[in-house]
């Protein structure tokens, strides 16, 4: 029986893979394997790319989270108010700074931060909010901008599943200081972990770039203690490799998603899609209540899908306790949903051999 991974990262690198070992043999060629040339590229062409006045290339999509928010001066004592359906990352960089991460629930169609939770969450300990653009589907970023401008909040958003997404024709990135990732598994992969900060104000740049480097004004001058969160020139020089690559690769996800969201949604709940959004689908997410047994059923059929994530941030033991608020749509929401594969290297005949077997399946479990 033939198996249909959920990605294929061999395959993806292998189409490419002349093209990247040229790349290494460049930076091997002129030996800056540290904030080499390339990493200034890779940035000058995100920052078009997105619409931004800088990106700050770093070491991967939590050191983008942890960096951010020292450079946004949070800390001990202060709050980042964010969801508890995510990626444990985007509550562990709070918490590696020392502030408090304080979850709100997410609006159960969307799976996203509930946009109206927001005003009662609010403290005088609050400093900031951290939507997360899951998926790749961009939050309700207007109602939480005017929020944060509002009450004086910094607006950090985790678009680590996200590059390529716009909300109303803007990058998610664009609206508050954005922090993606390029860990091998996103839309833009490097063949290690990476991520990169996205900020219109210059100063902060110049900070972000120090704090990345260890604190170093200059070779001999460190200005603040930090830590070694540098994305390494090797890293860059594949990721511009595959950077043209992207809005193809984008479009290939939006015809997968598009073909499930026609085929089953008489069959399946499926998660909506923010108003004035236009997603970048790192994943492309139903429901079920017998979940289990239908990941099962899916593989005993030769196709992998998955779960992201089963076990909400608030339920994790590193994070008992710190929300302030009952979370009944999320903790309803991580036992029921399901990922199919997205990813580019789906041929289109394994994803509708796919949405087959997923309605034979409904049609017998209805």
């Amino acid at each position: 029986m033939t198996s249909i991974p959920y990605v294929d990262l061999i395959k993806q690198n292998q189409a490419l893979r002349p093209r990247i070992l040229e790349a290494i043999d460049r930076v091997l060629g002129h030996g800056q394997f540290i904030n080499g040339p390339e990493l200034r590229e890779l940035e000058e062409k995100l920052a078009r790319r997105l619409g931004v006045g800088d990106v700050v290339g770093v070491s991967s999509g939590t050191s983008a989270l942890t960096l951010a928010m020292r450079a946004l001066d949070i800390g001990p004592g202060d709050e980042v108010i964010t969801v508890s359906h995510s990626y444990v990352a985007t509550a562990s960089s709070v918490s590696l700074v020392g502030a408090t991460p304080v979850f709100v629930d997410i609006d159960p169609a969307t799976g996203l931060m509930d946009p109206t939770l927001l005003a009662a969450a609010i403290s005088p300990r609050t400093k900031a909010v951290l939507p997360v653009h899951l998926g790749g589907v961009p939050c309700l970023m207007d109602p939480i901008q005017e929020l944060c401008r509002a009450h004086d909040l910094h607006l950090i958003e985790d678009c680590a599943q996200a590059i390529g997404a716009t909300h109303h024709g803007r990058s998610v990135g664009s609206f508050g200081t954005g922090c993606f990732s390029l860990h091998p598994l996103k839309t833009l992969s490097a063949c290690g972990d990476a991520g990169f900060i996205t900020t219109n104000d210059p100063d902060l740049a110049a900070l972000l770039r120090r704090l990345r480097s260890l604190g170093h004004r200059d070779r001999d001058h460190v200005d603040v203690p930090s830590e070694n969160a540098r994305l390494d020139t090797l890293q860059a020089a594949i990721l511009l490799t595959k950077l043209p690559h992207l809005d193809d690769w984008i479009a290939s996800r939006s015809q997968h998603a598009a073909a499930y969201q026609t085929a089953l949604r008489p069959f399946f709940e499926l998660t909506s899609v923010t108003e004035g959004a236009e997603p970048a689908y790192s994943a492309f997410v139903i429901r079920h209540d017998k979940r289990d047994a239908l990941i099962a059923h899916l593989a005993s059929r030769g196709f992998e899908a998955k779960v992201h994530y089963p076990v909400a941030i608030h339920q994790q033991r590193a994070f008992g306790g710190t929300s302030r608020v009952e979370l009944p749509h999320t903790e309803a929401l991580v036992q029921r949903i399901v990922s199919l594969p997205v990813t580019p290297e789906l041929e289109p005949s394994d994803r509708d051999a796919l949405i087959e077997i997923l309605i034979d399946w409904s049609r017998r479990h209805a």
